[in-house]
């Protein structure tokens, strides 16, 4: 957990005692690991099992929310998992992969092996006073490029990559027969979308990918399971910022400038509002020309998060 006793963590405004991490059962054998609040390195994963086999989709952000999430499946009876997918190489949904491992293969797009490898620990970069223990980065030694359908007894489990969207190596895990989709951080419920490592045209596009799969049930990278409504909010912020990114640009504003004249309307109801900035580096350099996916500056991306977020740095909640 992060130390929210220590003037570091003062400083980085980290938030009160959080409730357990719970799980919801989705359909017989699928499970969603839900890790309140949703916030900054606070993901959802999940499991499917059929008794015989099971997969984990993601792991989390430090070694002891890891060990609870296998602790989990152990005790929902399911068998030690074999297989384990990651949406993208964030630390958040990658971290714990050495909990499960070598017991089960890591499996994922071939942009979140070659991004996580080249990212390191990324999120003591960002949050040095979190206490991760043991985190061995483990990447996917399975790899795919458009799609990938793996069996968990007679459970088909569909890996689609949507492009580049949230990053460039994002993968969606569809469970057709029970329309249950894990959605990784294409889709936040109740936070602001994040897409500075992506592409805001590419999130769009994913959006509507993901709606054509008819789910019934979505599982957001962060935040409370939902429904399909989850995708019309998502995508409302998202052309929200690409009209803003348009006019800010055309106005000569900088990114920080025209987050900080934005009327957020409805969106000002989202927790981690300070991720527009962000999102407009984004923007910005799309309207530039810059390729999805290509490098941005981190650490103006981060400085800018903090301006808007009123000076107090973005705070990990793990």
């Amino acid at each position: 957990m992060c130390d929210t006793t220590g003037p570091a963590a003062a400083g980085q405004g980290a938030p009160g005692p959080l409730p357990e991490p719970y799980l919801a059962e989705l359909a017989a054998g699928v499970h969603a690991f839900i890790q309140p609040d949703g916030g900054w390195c606070l993901n959802n994963a999940g499991f499917v099992t059929d008794g015989d086999a099971t997969l984990v989709v993601d792991t989390a952000a430090t070694e002891r929310r890891a060990r609870l999430l296998r602790r989990r499946i152990a005790e929902s009876g399911a068998p030690v998992p074999r297989m384990l997918v990651n949406t993208h190489h964030h630390g958040d949904h990658t971290y714990g992969n050495g909990v499960f491992t070598p017991e089960a293969t890591v499996i994922g797009h071939a942009a979140c092996r070659s991004e996580l490898l080249a990212a390191g620990h990324q999120l003591h970069a960002v949050w040095p006073q979190v206490e991760y223990g043991d985190i061995r980065l483990t990447p996917p030694t399975v790899t795919y490029r458009e799609e990938l359908t793996l069996h968990v007894g007679g459970t088909e489990v569909r890996l689609i990559h949507p492009g580049v969207a949230h990053t460039t190596g994002d993968t969606i895990v569809w469970l057709p027969r029970q329309r249950v989709v894990f959605a990784g951080d294409l889709v936040f419920h109740g936070g602001t979308p994040f897409f500075f490592m992506g592409s805001l045209a590419g999130s769009l596009r994913a959006v509507r990918l993901l709606r054509s799969l008819d789910a019934a049930v979505v599982v957001p990278g962060h935040g409370p399971v939902a429904g399909p409504e989850v995708y019309d909010g998502v995508e409302r912020y998202l052309e929200f910022v690409g009209r803003l990114a348009e006019e800010g640009r055309a106005a000569g504003r900088t990114p920080l400038e025209a987050a900080q004249g934005a009327d957020l309307g409805p969106f000002a109801e989202l927790a981690e509002s300070e991720r527009l900035v962000a999102n407009l580096h984004r923007a910005y350099a799309e309207l530039a020309g810059a390729a999805p996916g290509s490098p941005l500056d981190v650490v103006a991306g981060f400085g800018d998060m903090t301006v808007l977020n009123g000076g107090v740095p973005v705070a990990c909640h793990a």
